[in-house]
């Protein structure tokens, strides 16, 4: 078991080590955001700069590189086998690999209901009606969250619904961001059963279900809804 394999305390890889490695990626992906935003003008800097940035700041690309630097430090550095990386890696895939089917699944979900046109259906009876399209927004993540627990296709496929109402509308672009946070903070609610969160975080703070109900779930549904609270809020006063 992980239990029995792991290392004495005192050969645990340091802090810093770990953070040194987390924090590799997420500078990576953030001076690519820059590089690429207003603030900063590309021109200023040589061609292969930019391209060096572009290619190493890319989201595949910085995680890639913080992998094998986990391989290396953590694992052949420290003399891990070769059979034993390969086990840890395999274990790694088997939660991995399920976000990546839910997540590919609520992509596929999403563009059939744009091409059958049930998403355009839904947005013309939703301008009938007067509902307001960030309360839409947010109920139509909520149900998708609940009924099937990832937030990931919760958001994507509320997105997808969503996105035909803006189109034609004249919605301000600080009006469609809270549209965007309305939608995000719906994915958020009422965590349970049936998403993976709920039993990783009872499993590693050692919570009965119960219990993790009685925290968990009631903490992401306070967020959801004081997102809501925040987003609606701000769509009238501004």
């Amino acid at each position: 078991s992980f239990t029995e394999d792991s290392a004495p305390e005192d050969q645990m890889p340091s802090a810093k080590m770990i953070t040194a490695i987390i924090f590799v990626p997420i500078f990576l992906i953030v001076l690519n955001t820059l590089m690429a935003s207003p603030l900063v003008d590309a021109s200023d800097f040589p061609n292969w700069i930019n391209y060096m940035i572009d290619l190493l700041g890319h989201p595949f690309t910085a995680l890639i590189i913080a992998n094998l630097l986990a391989w290396y430090f953590l694992g052949v550095k420290r003399g891990v086998t070769k059979d034993k990386l390969l086990k840890i890696a395999a274990k790694s895939f088997e939660s991995a690999g399920i976000i990546i089917l839910l997540t590919g699944a609520g992509g596929a979900f999403k563009q059939i209901l744009i091409n059958t046109g049930a998403g355009e259906m839904i947005a013309n009876n939703l301008n009938e009606s007067f509902i307001n399209p960030l309360l839409f927004g947010f109920i139509v993540a909520a149900l998708i969250r609940v009924l099937q627990g990832s937030s990931t296709v919760a958001m994507i496929t509320a997105a997808g619904i969503t996105a035909p109402l803006l189109e034609g509308a004249n919605y301000a672009e600080s009006q469609i961001s809270l549209i965007v946070i309305a939608v995000a903070s719906g994915a958020l609610i009422l965590s349970h059963v049936n998403d993976s969160g709920f039993w990783l975080v009872g499993q590693y703070i050692g919570l009965n279900e119960k219990q993790t109900f009685k925290s968990w779930t009631v903490m992401t549904t306070i967020i959801s809804l004081v997102g809501l609270g925040v987003s609606s809020l701000l769509w009238y006063l501004l």
